[in-house]
């Protein structure tokens, strides 16, 4: 799954850490859910997504190689 919270971080003139402190996980989490190495949970993509002012689906860009079955 492809994400575009970089770009909307960097459209708010949020850094990872400010992002974390405001959903309440480690920079870490914000660093590895922007890289594709973690999906964030339903309620984590909510916070990030209200956070960002941008809607989930918007945010958050599903593949075609995510519903292999």
């Amino acid at each position: 799954m492809k994400n575009l919270i970089k770009v909307e971080r960097a459209r708010h003139s949020l850094s990872q850490t400010d992002l974390a402190e405001k959903c309440g996980v480690t920079r870490q989490t914000i660093y590895a859910i922007e890289k594709g190495k973690f999906t964030p949970s339903v309620i984590l993509a909510f916070k990030i997504s209200r956070i960002l002012s941008i809607s989930i689906e918007d945010l958050f860009i599903m593949e075609d190689k995510d519903f292999r079955i």
